[in-house]
């Protein structure tokens, strides 16, 4: 199935004059996900929406098919565009229901199921704490005028809860899926930085290949041997021909794999624990020089980042997440590709408003916002 990512921000901690902080939409058949929202989304949203009405007409990131915003974690250049952004689409009299979903920590998991509240001893950073006080600050189902739901999650061992606005929290038997997907499902996949982090995948199903109608109508098929031509059941014609439902279907649509991370040191469990993925969108906020701060800071360099594509089978990997002192994207990018050496996996780096997209088919494209256009 198809998918398209788009990045809205490619700079780490602070903007520039070139990057935004992180947020990114990812379009498939069921809807739309936000990975991150930091401070400015809303804006920066609108401008690509701008930029897809005039030169990718026909393509549209319409707000009411949003219908989840994934958080890999509780700093703010990735979370606080996600209030006002809400309050916006509240303004817009959105009635679709939406899912804010993120990890937190064991310690305050457990401490929310008890009723004893977020301990002192979380991080600011900690999502509890921003899901809280944006509740308090009229995020919330009755005030906003349409569904939503605060989920957190202790990734590594696999337990949710729901957060109300009341103050009461539920433990859920699993992670809720966005309302009213069916071909496409979201997955948390645990990184490690200095606060609780996931990484998020999005899969979507394979399938048959596409029913050739034409043929069938050349043919003169009734419903009933177009049905179970399509069902993959072999038919025989009056005349006694033999039609094979094979023929009938073009080539299987594979299945397709999209992942995004957050702030992460290299080699997260989570990432390397996956057998396979099409495209792996990682931070590379230092290049090799600048090891130690990697180290310290738990993020990445572009050789880590490229470490983890090879680990986790990736086709491509989006180099993103920039230092601000980090003037051009070609010293992480030429960094990558000594990892990959004659290995087969491509790579890009990413600017704010590129697309990613993995086509039907399977195959995969990096589009480069040109200022009056995308080109490949």
């Amino acid at each position: 199935m198809r998918m398209e990512l788009h990045i809205l921000g490619t700079s780490s901690a602070r903007p520039t004059g070139r990057r935004q902080v992180s947020g990114s939409l990812v379009q498939c058949g069921d809807g739309i996900m936000v990975v991150d929202a930091g401070e400015g989304f809303q804006t920066r949203y609108a401008m690509q929406r701008k930029r897809l009405k005039s030169y990718d007409k026909g393509n549209t990131l319409r707000a009411s098919r949003v219908h989840v915003i994934c958080l890999t974690h509780g700093h703010l250049d990735h979370t606080w565009g996600v209030l006002p952004w809400m309050h916006t689409m509240s303004l817009d009299k959105r009635e679709h229901p939406i899912m804010v979903i993120g990890p937190t920590s064991p310690e305050v998991f457990d401490a929310l199921l008890d009723k004893k509240g977020i301990p002192q001893s979380a991080p600011s950073a900690e999502l509890a704490r921003q899901i809280k006080s944006w509740q308090e600050l009229g995020a919330t189902t009755e005030s906003l005028g349409y569904a939503v739901r605060w989920i957190l999650g202790d990734v590594p061992a696999n337990r949710w809860l729901e957060m109300g606005s009341n103050g009461q929290c539920v433990l859920l038997d699993s992670m809720p899926q966005p309302d009213g997907w069916k071909k496409n499902r979201i997955q948390p996949l645990a990184t490690l930085h200095s606060v609780p982090s996931c990484a998020w995948m999005l899969e979507s199903k394979g399938g048959a290949g596409k029913f050739n109608r034409l043929k069938a109508a050349e043919l003169k098929l009734t419903d009933q041997q177009k049905a179970q031509l399509s069902s993959g059941i072999d038919i025989q014609m009056s005349d006694g021909t033999p039609l094979k439902a094979s023929d009938f279907r073009g080539k299987d649509r594979p299945a397709t794999r999209m992942v995004i991370s957050g702030d992460t040191a290299e080699m997260a469990t989570g990432l390397t624990s996956i057998s396979q993925t099409d495209v792996l969108v990682h931070e590379s906020t230092f290049i090799d020089e600048a090891q130690q701060w990697a180290d310290e800071f738990l993020h990445s360099t572009s050789t880590g980042a490229a470490r983890t594509a090879l680990a986790c089978n990736a086709r491509h990997l989006v180099l993103t997440h920039f230092s601000a002192r980090l003037k051009d994207a070609e010293i992480p990018l030429s960094e990558a590709k000594d990892v990959f050496g004659s290995n087969e996996i491509s790579v890009s780096a990413a600017m704010d408003g590129d697309r990613i997209i993995i086509s039907e088919t399977g195959d995969i494209s990096h589009l480069v916002w040109a200022g009056d256009g995308w080109t490949s």
